[in-house]
């Protein structure tokens, strides 16, 4: 190494490494960014490929609805479907739609000037729910709840309005763990957030691309693609809610076991009836002995290294 390469004991460059060594230490760091961002996009557009495909959520002829918040999430699934639909055999329209619900300081250039840029046609609705939530809740109270059924409604409605077949909306996996743990804790049922389902009111097919996707790599790839994030100044802004709090909880249990919230999403994709205790799901009340063996039996109890080998048609997020 010569002197000029010599580094101090902590680690830094020596004062003495010349301009050459510089510039080469900087290409091969932005080749090293570049190598991680090419592998990080080709594992978003993987993955929200695959949730498309394995869950049959977009067919040829349909006008998806991309449902456009602003907020990471929604730049993504945006970004990432129209990459696909480049490349896709399938034949599908897209429209943007973002609901503007008049929160004050909201910038209402900003979601236009992005989507004219990327020749995306889009509707803004103009409702002012902000008013309504505000008047209805008291300073300090969760407001997600009706928030969220006054804009469901709204999107529904529309979505009829544009002739749109499917709605698409910016859910990941990690919002999709988190849900399944609130009703647990706070509804006493286990229902997640599924990744395609129809409408409440029966006319409208809801899908989340994103299903597959974990909510680092969304925050990293709008960081590179250098998305205008608009701050939510309504639910976004509160700090005290359930849902933030079970977030922080399952990323404490991922930082101190990584790879927990991916077995805990696959495993929603992995449900044994006959080991839970809904007597809706399985006929508890009547089963009888059959004489034969049963590959589902109690054996299923006797080693705990079963937990750990991969079932067959395990959804493997890679």
């Amino acid at each position: 190494m010569s002197l000029e390469e010599r580094k101090h004991p902590d680690g830094e460059p020596s004062a003495h490494a010349t301009p050459a060594v510089f510039d080469e230490r900087q290409t091969a760091a932005r080749r090293k960014a570049a190598y991680e961002i090419n592998k990080l996009s080709k594992r978003l557009h993987r993955q929200v490929g695959s949730a498309i495909i394995d869950y049959n959520m977009i067919e040829d002829g349909d006008k998806v609805m991309v449902c456009l918040s602003g907020g990471k999430d929604s730049y993504a699934m945006l970004d990432i479907l129209l990459s696909l639909r480049e490349r896709s055999p399938v034949k599908f329209e897209m429209i943007a739609v973002n609901l503007d619900q008049k929160q004050p300081g909201f910038p209402e250039h900003v979601l236009p000037d992005y989507l004219r840029a990327r020749g995306v046609p889009f509707h803004i609705e103009e409702q002012d729910t902000y008013s309504i939530v505000t008047q209805h809740i008291e300073p300090g109270k969760t407001m997600c709840s009706l928030c969220s059924r006054l804009r469901r409604g709204i999107l529904y409605r529309v979505a009829g309005e544009l002739g749109c077949t499917k709605i698409a909306l910016g859910h990941h996996r990690d919002d999709i763990v988190v849900t399944m743990f609130m009703n647990m804790f706070f509804g006493s049922r286990l229902k997640g957030m599924p990744p395609k389902l129809v409408s409440d009111d029966g006319r409208n097919v809801v899908i989340r691309p994103l299903a597959y996707v974990n909510e680092d790599d969304l925050v990293r790839w709008a960081e590179h693609r250098e998305f205008p994030i608009i701050p939510c100044t309504l639910c976004g802004s509160q700090d005290n809610l359930q849902r933030v709090q079970i977030k922080a909880m399952i990323r404490e249990w991922d930082k101190q076991h990584p790879g927990r919230i991916e077995n805990i999403f696959t495993a929603m994709a992995n449900i044994t009836p006959s080991h839970m205790m809904d007597r809706q799901l399985f006929p508890f009340t009547t089963i009888q002995a059959s004489g034969r063996a049963e590959p589902d039996g109690d054996i299923a109890f006797d080693d705990d290294e079963s937990c750990a080998t991969p079932r067959p048609g395990v959804i493997r997020i890679v």
